[in-house]
């Protein structure tokens, strides 16, 4: 029939569109069957024609699996290193291991020491307080680490592992027995070299030739609670530390795991060079808090050296008293920068006092190269041999010189001065008052015990300046900005002369317990 209409000819049947419209249907499909094929394939193979869409994906994914490396070990460098370690065995007969107070361990330090001080306040990373034993005239035994620094047996360990030692003994990486020897110790460093009989090809380690910088990685190997060879990793988390040993004090600071056993243990560097000794910790608990200290590598090569040579350490001794140079300090000598190693005294006829160093002077540099604070002149003073010849710049009186001078060598120990009577102000007046600074006087020839030069301290105020800074009764004032004094009255000129110059403190030489040092007091306005 003429009228029949044909329904392909309209526009919503038309094949075209529909055509169009399943071809996008199916490409929104396929990436739906793709996506779904990455999971499934995971889990188990498919036949399905979803495995055409799958496949690249799937592989896609392997090359990015390929790109994410492996946390980074330290299992090579360990495997390499741990044979030079050892662990170190002591007995020392005849010695009390207990006190009063009911501690099983007597300090290998000499009694009120700062490291004696430091060991009995925070621990130690060894068999100290640990040591085991008891009772007088009993076998003491102690335990702690060391490390081969040369194939016939020479090894590093702490002077507090071995110090009085009867017998060392130390056990290598694979659990054999060895007798040593101490060859020599360094107190005021904490090292001491050990020489190890019965071998000629021992593992041994390098020492670095770089200082470490804060966040380098850092490797812990020793002898904890004498489990044996431990190794703990961490990070340098401070350098130049002092701990109160002495003015030879340059710790590297690390937060590796130390706990008791590991002093004298070597800290690793990633290239497998020891970086430092163990050789304290902080540790309120006994154990490890995530604060040890380790001698640099630089300290322990120059002991060393001389250890091997000759037994013991020759250090330069220019013979002065030195402390710091504070801010305040800096303002009263008219310093623009606080530096340097200020002399408190120079000792009688030390090569300071030859070469005419005076108290007050300011040492700012050793043979050209600054001098940073007073432990830094000290440490590099130490590390030079008794006999050399040095120039040190030197401020005197607001003005720069140069003197020459040829060291001494450090005495190994230290004359005792006596202390002040503490009774000295009985029977004397009261002194008369210094305004402002809260404290009062006297002329130090009308105090018993208080000596010919200088004034005496008769009474601080606790809540004035003076206290502040340290200032206790029989302290003697020697000099005042630059001044000697004798009466209250010349203590009132030079403060008033130091008010005139525009000084915002004012200098002070005092004598207390027999030692000398400057302080700055604060000067009052109006």
């Amino acid at each position: 029939m003429s009228d029949r209409i044909d329904l392909s000819n309209l526009p919503s049947y038309r094949q075209p569109r529909r055509s169009i419209f399943s071809a996008r249907r199916i490409a929104l499909m396929a990436s739906v069957v793709a996506g779904l094929g990455i999971a499934v394939h995971g889990f188990s193979p498919s036949t399905s024609p979803a495995d055409l869409f799958s496949s690249p994906a799937h592989a896609q994914v392997n090359n990015e699996v390929k790109k994410v490396e492996r946390p980074i070990g330290f299992a090579d460098i360990v495997e390499r290193v741990k044979p030079s370690v050892i662990s170190v065995k002591v007995n020392i007969k005849e010695k009390t291991a207990s006190n009063d107070d009911g501690d099983d361990a007597q300090s290998p330090f000499q009694p009120g020491s700062p490291m004696e001080r430091f060991f009995r306040r925070f621990g130690g990373p060894d068999g100290f307080p640990g040591l085991k034993g008891g009772g007088r005239g009993r076998v003491v035994q102690g335990q702690g680490s060391g490390f081969f620094i040369s194939a016939d047996g020479f090894a590093v360990t702490n002077n507090h592992v071995v110090d009085g030692a009867d017998k060392v003994e130390v056990t290598t990486d694979d659990g054999k027995t060895y007798t040593a020897k101490v060859i020599g110790t360094d107190q005021r460093t904490d090292l001491a070299l050990i020489k190890v009989e019965g071998g000629s090809n021992f593992p041994f380690a390098k020492l670095a030739d770089s200082k470490p910088r804060i966040g380098d990685w850092v490797l812990a190997v020793g002898n904890p609670f004498g489990l044996g060879g431990t190794v703990t990793a961490g990070i340098v988390s401070a350098s130049g530390r002092d701990i109160g040993n002495g003015p030879y004090d340059d710790f590297i600071q690390i937060d590796a795991p130390v706990n008791k056993g590991n002093s004298g243990g070597p800290a690793f560097d990633t290239n497998g060079e020891v970086m430092g000794v163990n050789t304290a910790i902080y540790s309120p608990s006994g154990g490890s808090v995530g604060i040890a200290f380790s001698i640099p590598a630089s300290t322990v090569k120059s002991v060393v050296a001389q250890l091997k040579d000759k037994g013991s350490v020759s250090r330069g001794w220019i013979g002065v008293q030195i402390q710091p140079v504070t801010s305040d300090i800096a303002d009263s000598l008219g310093m623009k920068k606080a530096e340097g190693a200020l002399v408190a005294e120079p000792q009688k006829d030390g090569p300071a006092a030859k070469a005419g160093i005076e108290s007050g002077d300011v040492i700012t540099s050793v043979n050209g190269e600054p001098v940073k604070d007073a432990r830094e002149l000290a440490r590099t003073i130490g590390g030079m041999a008794p006999g050399a010849s040095v120039k040190l710049n030197v401020l005197h009186k607001g003005q720069d010189k140069v003197v020459t001078m040829t060291l001494g060598q450090l005495p190994n120990t230290v004359e005792a001065k006596a202390d002040i009577d503490n009774d000295s102000g009985k029977g004397a007046s009261k002194g008369t008052d210094v305004p402002k600074l809260g404290m009062t006087v006297a002329p130090a020839n009308t105090v018993a015990g208080a000596g010919k030069d200088g004034v005496v301290v008769t009474e601080v105020d606790p809540k004035s300046a003076a206290a502040e800074r340290g200032f206790k009764e029989g302290d003697v004032i020697l000099e005042v900005g630059g001044k000697t004094v004798a009466t209250a009255g010349d203590v009132r000129d030079a403060i008033t002369a130091a008010r005139t110059d525009n000084k915002n403190s004012v200098l002070m030489r005092v004598k207390s317990g027999g030692q000398s040092r400057f302080v700055a007091i604060p000067l009052a306005k109006g």
